[in-house]
C-alpha cells in the first residue's frame, strides 16, 4: 500500500433507482427489513414489512417519489454526487472520494470493491447524517465494517459518527436560512425525522426517555442520544442567529406510530397555524440534502395542511445539498482525520 492514499467513503440512506412501483417496492423491502430500522421480533417485523407495509406503502410512495424526482433524477443521489465531485476537487490527487447508499445504488459493496482494489492506506467513512442514530449512522457502519472484516489486510478506518456541532455545517445552515429572510416569517420550525422512543432508552437505558430534559441542555449521557443532539443542533443554530425560545420550534416528523419522539412536526403545523400564526418557515438540519422528507413531506404535505388550517405561507429551507460552505465543513473534517496518525509497534 502507499503511504498517504486515502479513500474517503461518503453514506447516505438510499432512494429507489427509478419512481416506479417495482423499484420503490424494492428499496423499500430493503430498507424496512433492516434490523436496526425496524427492531421488531423477528417473525413479526417480516410479516408486518413484507405482507402488510410494503405491499400497502409502495403504490403511495411511488407518487410521492414521482412528486420528488427532477430532471436529474433523485435529488438525494444528484447532489450525493455533486458533493462528491466537488470535495474531489479540494483534496491532494492521492486521496479518493466514493460514495455509497445503505440500500440499493450505488451499493456499498461496489464502493468497497473499488476502495480494496485501489488499495488505500486508510479509509475515513463519513455516514452523512449530522446525529447519530442506530438505524442511520448506525445501520450503515455496521454494513462497511460487516464487508471490511473480511478483507486480508485492513487498512487504517476512521469514522465521523455524528458532526451536529461542526463549526462549517452550522454555518451553512445559517447561511441557508438567512437566505430566506427569516425576519419576515412569524415562526420557524426546526423539523427532524423522527425515531421510536425505544431507540432512545437504548441509548440510555438508565434514564427514562419520559423523565430526560435533553430538550432544555445537552446532558453527560446524551452525546449519542438523538433526541438530544437534535435539541443542541437547534440551540446551536438559533445562537447563531440570535433567535430567542419564543421564536422557534422543535417538532419530529415521519413518524410510523404514536410512540415515537414528540412534539410531532404536522401537529405544529396545526397548532401554529390554529393560534394566528400566518408565515411559517420550516428548517430540517438532520437532512444534508434535499429528499422525501423536505421537498414533499414538508414543502408540499405540511404546506397543504398549514393552508387547511388558516396559514398563508409555509416555506422550506432548502437543504445543504452542494453548497460551497457544506463541502468547506467536509473538507475540514476529512483533512482533520487524514491528519490522524495511526499507531503502530515495530
Amino acid at each position: 500500500m502507499k503511504k498517504g492514499k486515502t479513500a474517503i467513503l461518503l453514506l447516505n440512506v438510499g432512494t429507489p433507482d427509478k419512481p416506479s412501483v417495482k423499484y420503490v417496492r424494492k428499496y423499500l423491502f430493503q430498507f424496512l427489513n433492516d434490523r436496526r430500522v425496524i427492531d421488531l421480533p423477528w417473525l413479526f417485523q417480516k410479516i408486518l414489512v413484507n405482507l402488510i407495509i410494503v405491499p400497502f406503502r409502495a403504490p403511495k410512495s411511488t407518487v410521492l417519489y414521482k412528486r420528488l424526482w427532477t430532471a436529474n433524477g433523485s435529488p438525494l443521489l444528484y447532489y450525493a454526487q455533486q458533493v462528491r465531485n466537488k470535495l474531489q476537487d479540494r483534496l491532494p490527487d492521492s486521496d479518493k472520494v466514493f460514495i455509497a447508499m445503505r440500500y440499493q445504488n450505488p451499493g456499498i459493496r461496489k464502493a468497497l470493491a473499488q476502495i480494496k482494489e485501489g488499495r488505500f492506506s486508510k479509509i475515513v467513512i463519513i455516514p452523512l447524517f449530522p446525529q447519530y442514530a442506530s438505524s442511520t449512522t448506525g445501520t450503515a457502519l455496521q454494513d462497511v465494517m460487516n464487508r471490511i472484516k473480511n478483507w486480508n489486510v485492513i487498512p487504517t478506518i476512521r469514522t465521523i459518527n455524528q458532526f451536529y456541532a461542526a463549526p462549517k455545517f452550522l454555518d451553512a445552515f445559517v447561511n441557508k436560512i438567512k437566505s430566506c429572510h427569516p425576519e419576515n416569517y412569524d415562526h420557524i420550525v426546526f423539523s427532524y425525522h423522527g425515531l421510536p422512543l425505544r431507540h432512545l432508552d437504548r441509548v440510555h437505558p438508565h434514564i427514562d426517555n419520559q423523565t430526560c430534559t435533553c430538550y432544555k441542555s445537552l446532558p453527560a449521557h446524551g452525546h449519542f442520544c438523538y433526541r438530544g443532539t437534535c435539541y443542541h443542533t437547534t440551540r446551536l443554530l438559533a445562537e447563531k442567529l440570535n433567535l430567542n425560545p419564543e421564536q422557534y420550534s422543535v417538532g419530529f416528523q415521519s413518524r410510523l406510530s404514536d410512540k415515537w419522539i414528540k412534539p410531532f412536526s404536522d401537529k405544529i403545523v396545526i397548532e401554529k397555524a390554529k393560534e394566528g400564526v400566518k408565515k411559517l418557515l420550516f428548517v430540517a438540519p438532520s437532512f444534508v440534502a434535499d429528499c422525501l422528507e423536505t421537498t414533499v413531506e414538508i414543502q408540499y404535505e405540511y404546506e397543504q395542511l398549514f393552508k387547511e388550517h388558516g396559514g398563508e405561507e409555509l416555506k422550506m429551507v432548502e437543504s445543504l445539498n452542494d453548497d460551497d460552505i457544506w463541502i468547506d465543513a467536509l473538507n475540514d473534517m476529512v483533512r482533520n482525520e487524514i491528519s490522524q496518525k495511526s499507531s503502530s509497534v515495530a
